[in-house]
């Protein structure tokens, strides 16, 4: 790890499955949630061909595909009570 004295501070949004999974893996490596973000960062690289199997790359479509799923629900959910407020302040 560089110095601390390197070290930024930045804050960043992410969902709270993002964030049990970071804790997750952070315990089981022994080390801090933001090394591991340090550390995906620095393996990060867009223009890789990528190592993943076929079954791996449908594990991860198939998990962002029902995390898009329960965010929806979640949305409509919150336009429906937020329509039933409008119709009844104009009743």
């Amino acid at each position: 790890m560089q110095a601390a004295e390197q070290l930024v501070r930045k804050q960043f949004l992410i969902y709270p499955g993002q964030i049990k999974k970071l804790n997750l893996l952070a315990k089981n490596r022994n080390t801090s949630a933001a090394e591991m973000v340090r550390k995906a960062i620095d393996a990060y690289d867009p223009d890789a061909t990528g190592d993943l199997s076929e079954s791996e790359l449908l594990e991860l479509v198939s998990t962002r595909v029902k995390e898009a799923i329960a965010d929806t629900r979640k949305t409509r959910k919150q336009l429906e009570r937020t329509l039933k407020l409008m119709n009844a302040k104009d009743a």
